[in-house]
């Protein structure tokens, strides 16, 4: 990947990563939520006084990760073939090219993630149903507008991107020997991510049957805080990144010096 893209698109995951963790702010900041019990994205809810700070705060977040995923899988589908020898045919998606399966899927979701969560912005819920008994009835009851189902897809595209994306290019780090900090730190952080969403779907479940709430937000917020770490990671893992030389031309430096020497001399 060449280089000046590679920075780019760490600059651009890494803000985007910033930008998804706002939701701290209410550490600092008197929300009137409890964080251990409400949803994240009730903080955004159309009725909340800070409301309009944290749906900005989710679109940037989107739109920048959108946009470092999209020049990230721009320049692997531009890639020419891979610098190191061995890389098997299966790892190509066409002859000749240094297409890498993973890489274009994991890039591919993780603008899906982007993408869903910019539309996630623009679909607040009209109130906070894990707060307010009258608007838990009316969404049971179907009497919410449609931007609470409509918000709940996005939601569920933004999650399933944000997955696909960790597994898929943390496995493409691990096969192409790519971004060492990435491949090192990646499967305990796509651990986490699983754990994390397997305790906030129980607890979204437990809530929709009248279960209780499981600690739902402390849950969730811990499945969006390992994604943003993850991303964070990604783009130190592409800062990080030194160019290698292109195929074909992998003689000592120092050879190319004393012919180029020995040339001036003659």
């Amino acid at each position: 990947m060449p280089g000046k893209v590679t920075r780019a698109s760490a600059v651009l995951l890494f803000l985007g990563a910033l930008a998804y963790t706002a939701w701290v702010l209410e550490v600092v900041v008197r929300t009137g939520l409890d964080p251990v019990r409400t949803y994240v994205s009730e903080l955004a809810a159309a009725d909340q006084p800070l409301g309009g700070l944290f749906r900005a705060t989710d679109l940037a977040a989107g739109l920048l990760v959108l946009a470092g995923a999209v020049t990230g899988l721009l320049a692997t589908r531009a890639a020419g073939p891979p610098a190191e020898p061995g890389v098997p045919s299966w790892a190509r998606t066409a002859p000749g090219a240094g297409r890498r399966p993973w890489l274009l899927a994991g890039w591919a979701a993780l603008a899906l993630f982007g993408a869903a969560t910019a539309v996630d912005s623009r679909l607040p819920l009209s109130c906070a149903p894990t707060t307010d008994p009258e608007c838990a009835a009316r969404e049971t009851a179907g009497l919410v507008p449609a931007t609470h189902t409509a918000h709940a897809v996005s939601s569920s595209l933004a999650l399933t991107g944000a997955l696909l994306a960790m597994v898929a290019l943390t496995v493409a780090a691990r096969r192409y020997g790519l971004w060492p900090p990435l491949a090192r730190t990646g499967p305990v952080l796509v651990a986490l991510e699983a754990a994390a969403t397997v305790w906030t779907l129980a607890a979204v479940a437990a809530f929709e049957a009248g279960k209780g709430l499981w600690s739902l937000g402390a849950g969730q917020r811990l499945q969006i805080l390992l994604v943003a770490v993850w991303t964070a990671v990604l783009a130190v893992s592409l800062a990080r990144e030194h160019p290698r030389t292109p195929a074909g031309d992998r003689r000592d430096p120092r050879d190319r010096r004393d012919r180029r020497r020995e040339r001036t001399r003659g």
